[in-house]
């Protein structure tokens, strides 16, 4: 990545407790959109291909343009890619965060691109 593009990501990491903390929220969005599929890369297909598909729809919301089809496809995909995780992880992971992608397709689908809404009203001018 390009310096200065996120903070220091090594200093919300802690490798002996294996949690990361202390992130900011442009830092969670490099690491979904940009390190979550690297970071488990060598987890097997079937639990990789979800975290990928998340982190590509991340990805493709925050991008500068939006098509109606892109969105169409997003929309119908975002059930798909929770249901997969479903079945990956506990039932105790999945609280009301994990399921706050579903609407921000329709969001962005009312909005436009992210960039503009997803800032303080003093950052916009």
């Amino acid at each position: 990545m390009l310096d200065g593009y996120s903070s220091n990501l090594v200093r919300c990491a802690n490798v002996d407790k294996g949690i990361i903390h202390g992130m900011n929220s442009h830092d969670c969005h490099v690491f979904m959109e940009c390190l979550l599929p690297i970071s488990f890369s060598s987890l097997s297909p079937h639990i990789l291909n979800p975290l990928i598909e998340i982190s590509h729809l991340f990805n493709d919301l925050c991008s500068t343009t939006l098509m109606e089809d892109d969105l169409s496809r997003m929309e119908q995909n975002i059930s798909f890619i929770l249901c997969k995780l479903e079945r990956i992880f506990s039932p105790s992971f999945f609280d009301s965060m994990e399921h706050l992608p579903v609407p921000l397709v329709y969001e962005a689908r009312l909005g436009g691109p992210v960039q503009y809404r997803w800032m303080h009203p003093f950052e916009r001018y």
